[in-house]
């Protein structure tokens, strides 16, 4: 009698395992990051000011959006997030995530050459698509986004008034994801 009990009891984990994993959304990928504070890091931006830092943002809630101008995706995503930042008094901030890449012939300048260049492509971009950001600063090398535990963009992250990350999502913003899950957050986070 053992003998089938094991192995059944052995199938049915399997199967429960596998019904909990097929049951989840890939998207959302669990971050050790969510209610811990923000990586603080101190980047140039697109314009070429000062430097911005999370720390600029503190006492606003607001959304941290990694993109790149070779992102498929982006340019999925990017429409959404600029029918958002009109209709909606959220500050967003961009993190240009490797404009430069390996096989670029940027690639083998200086780091000022590459700044340049990654300016000018995003630039161009923005122009382009339209450009949701109050700012947007440019993370040559992939180190920020290694802080942030990125996996590859886009990736749209809900930081608090106290600079604690509240939400992540990986993949493309949709309509629905911020009707759903994105605004009610906000609101919440707004009145706390």
């Amino acid at each position: 009698m053992k003998k089938f009990l094991i192995p059944l009891v052995l199938f049915l984990g399997l199967v429960i395992f596998l019904a909990i994993g097929l049951n989840r959304d890939p998207r959302e990928i669990p971050s050790p990051l969510i209610n811990k504070p923000a990586p603080e890091f101190s980047l140039p931006t697109l314009n070429g000011d000062t430097p911005f830092s999370p720390a600029d943002m503190r006492g606003k809630v607001w959304m941290f959006n990694v993109w790149a101008t070779w992102c498929v995706a982006c340019r999925e995503e990017h429409p959404v997030l600029v029918a958002f930042a009109q209709k909606y008094n959220v500050p967003i901030v961009g993190l240009s995530y490797k404009e430069i890449q390996p096989q670029d012939e940027a690639a083998k300048q200086s780091v000022d050459i590459k700044l340049q260049v990654a300016r000018e492509r995003s630039q161009v971009w923005l122009k382009r698509h339209g450009n949701p950001y109050i700012n947007s600063v440019m993370d040559l090398d992939g180190r920020v986004g290694i802080h942030y535990g990125v996996y590859g963009v886009p990736e749209t992250y809900i930081i608090d008034k106290t600079g604690v990350i509240r939400f992540k999502h990986v993949g493309a913003v949709t309509p629905a994801l911020l009707a759903e899950k994105i605004m009610p957050l906000i609101d919440t986070l707004n009145k706390s």
